[in-house]
């Protein structure tokens, strides 16, 4: 495993880390907790150090897992935890995947990092994030000036933002970096989703700010571990996306198998290192849900980085939509 250095922070982060929702939520990962457990610990033996998770995972359990699992090894490892969503005032009234509502005032966030500290047990968040926030929540100054209090307070060491829930959102991470100077923003970028991660990579640069990047494997699509065959369960978020994206996307993939001809390497961990040649992606997030995979993952930080010429050869495939006609626009 290698290590970089989160920008304009005292923290350094394991190249591959460990998305915390896999191993606490129902949705797609390990509805075992002993499991969960299992797999957190196997990740630590393999030099992961940072943990991504939030309070909304699982209801709690994707911060209470993290004492269980890792208790021992607090001082050794980053845990990065978010804020925002009114889960325990709805936690029995939500309905499949639909958005909860957020809070961000003062007063939430205070007691919100309050609740986060118990659960996971330690005095200190390493990485404090905004989970999801829109523009009209960047623009409020409370919600800063009560992060540089938490942080002042020893509570929390740095702050950032996780962008979503799904693609887009580019003037929110815009403005993230830009007007609120965070320490952190978490996007998505794949092969498959450059856009707008792409547009983030100049903004980064300019103001030292480190990227998380998530869902490397496009949801599976870049894991192997999805074919034209596969049937999503409903609990799976992938299960309520229309089929035509598994179709179109399967045929993309069929323009990036270059990648894997006449290299030691998998799919998995090329999309891996796809990510990893960008210098301000400090972090990469897969989806983990067993060991092989884990295993499989970890290795790729070890590994040679994509060859400048195939990454541009990627970057044109992306703007030419790998030769499929323009796909529709969707709303986020």
């Amino acid at each position: 495993m290698k290590y970089r250095k989160l920008n304009r922070t005292d923290l350094t982060l394991s190249e591959v880390g460990f998305g915390v929702w896999s191993v606490a939520t129902n949705w797609w990962g390990v509805k075992d907790p002993d499991a969960g457990v299992k797999l957190l610990q196997k990740a630590f033996d393999l030099g992961v150090t940072f943990y991504d998770t939030a309070d909304t995972y699982g209801n709690g359990l994707g911060e209470t897992i993290m004492p269980q699992a890792l208790g021992k090894h607090r001082n050794e490892i980053i845990i990065g935890t978010k804020f925002g969503y009114e889960w325990e005032a709805h936690a029995g009234a939500r309905t499949g995947h639909k958005e909860l509502p957020q809070n961000w005032t003062p007063e939430f966030i205070r007691a919100a990092c309050d609740a986060s500290l118990k659960r996971l047990q330690t005095n200190h968040i390493d990485l404090y994030q905004l989970h999801n926030p829109r523009l009209s929540a960047i623009q409020q100054d409370a919600i800063f000036e009560t992060l540089e209090q938490l942080k002042a307070q020893g509570k929390i060491r740095w702050y950032g933002a996780a962008i979503g829930p799904d693609i887009g959102w580019f003037a929110e991470g815009e403005a993230s970096m830009r007007q609120r100077h965070v320490h952190s923003v978490q996007i998505i970028h794949s092969i498959l989703e450059q856009d707008p991660s792409r547009k983030f990579f100049p903004i980064a640069d300019e103001t030292d700010t480190g990227l998380l990047s998530r869902v490397p494997h496009a949801s599976g699509l870049l894991d192997g571990t999805v074919n034209a065959q596969t049937v999503f369960p409903d609990s799976d978020h992938r299960a309520h996306r229309k089929r035509e994206w598994l179709g179109t996307s399967l045929k993309k993939i069929e323009h990036i198998k270059f990648l894997t001809q006449n290299h030691n390497w998998t799919i998995g961990q090329a999309a891996i290192q796809f990510c990893l040649a960008q210098p301000k992606i400090v972090s990469v997030l897969p989806n983990l849900t067993n060991e092989p995979q884990l295993a499989e993952f970890c290795k790729a930080s070890g590994m040679r980085t994509v060859a400048a010429a195939d990454l541009r050869h990627l970057e044109d495939l992306f703007d030419s939509n790998f030769g499929l006609a323009p796909e529709p626009a969707e709303a986020h």
